[in-house]
């Protein structure tokens, strides 16, 4: 089932006001994106784009942003906006929506993307880099959705993807202390968006994607440990977009894209806690820094 298709009911381009010829002019889905400059966030943006999709593309690299869109106009023949902002200041959720609604522009789907990895052990790092950490990974996904949640119930269409991780799914590790606590938080708030506004039309899902190639373990330091991991265990960013977006539209609230990772799960789910603490514990040094 795919999302954004003209052909698919529920997805149908809405009416807007009456035409000058009196014909009723239709307007595609908006798309919000977050952390769209790269990776799985950039590969949201060209899926959804492929899908009939228009886009607000969000990040701190506006270089990429516009290069993206760009692409994206030229390709699809839609209408993509571009703000650069950096989800670690908390005023920005406020502006980013303000801009993206400015004009009454509607957000009809919210892809909370934008995150990365602090590496290292949790008091070697300062409180500022964890305060900063937390405001991008918990409180902009979180204003975000309660920012835009309200006309979404108006309007009674809205679709939430809350990319997590199977990190939030398993036991934690040392090292990048603080982001699969963060991951679990941002899957059980999305469960509870979902069923709060499932009648509403509202579809929400946490999107936990096991190790994705992509420029996060650039960012978190971890590319020399993680390059060692078998070939098996990696997953295409394509892929768990598709299944994403797939999963939303289904009203699925958790998606755990590849077989690997759903195994990993249900692994973790079925061992006893200290025995799934202890061997988390034993592999985390292929692929988390801690010192």
């Amino acid at each position: 089932m795919a999302l954004i298709q003209p052909t698919h009911p529920a997805l149908r381009a809405r009416p807007t006001a009456a035409s000058p010829t009196g014909e009723r002019e239709k307007s595609r889905h908006r798309a919000l994106v977050t952390g769209a400059s790269a990776g799985i966030g950039a590969e949201f943006a060209r899926q959804l784009a492929a899908r009939g999709c228009e886009l607000v593309l969000t990040a701190r690299r506006e270089d990429r942003l516009h290069a993206l869109a760009s692409n994206l106009r030229d390709t699809h023949g839609i209408d993509v906006e571009v703000i650069a902002d950096d989800l670690a200041d908390p005023a920005a959720p406020e502006r980013i929506v303000a801009a993206a609604t400015r004009g009454g522009c509607a957000v009809d789907i919210l892809i909370n993307n934008a995150g990365y990895g602090v590496p290292g052990r949790y008091d070697k790092v300062d409180w500022d880099t964890h305060t900063r950490f937390m405001q991008v990974l918990v409180m902009a996904p979180l204003q975000l959705c309660h920012l835009l949640l309200p006309d979404m119930r108006h309007r009674g269409y809205g679709r939430i993807v809350n990319v997590a991780s199977l990190a939030g799914l398993v036991p934690a590790t040392p090292g990048n202390t603080l982001y699969a606590p963060a991951k679990a938080f941002l899957m059980r708030v999305s469960q509870a968006l979902a069923m709060e506004n499932r009648a509403c039309g509202i579809h929400v899902c946490a999107l936990c994607p096991g190790f994705t190639h992509s420029e996060f373990h650039d960012v978190s330091q971890a590319r020399e440990l993680v390059s060692k991991l078998p070939r098996w265990m990696w997953t295409n960013a394509d892929e768990v977009v598709r299944q994403g977006l797939d999963a939303v539209e289904r009203g699925q609230v958790l998606c755990v894209p590849g077989r690997v990772n759903r195994a990993i799960k249900v692994m973790m789910d079925l061992l006893p806690d200290r025995a799934a603490l202890g061997l988390v514990a034993r592999r985390a040094r292929h692929f988390r820094l801690r010192d």
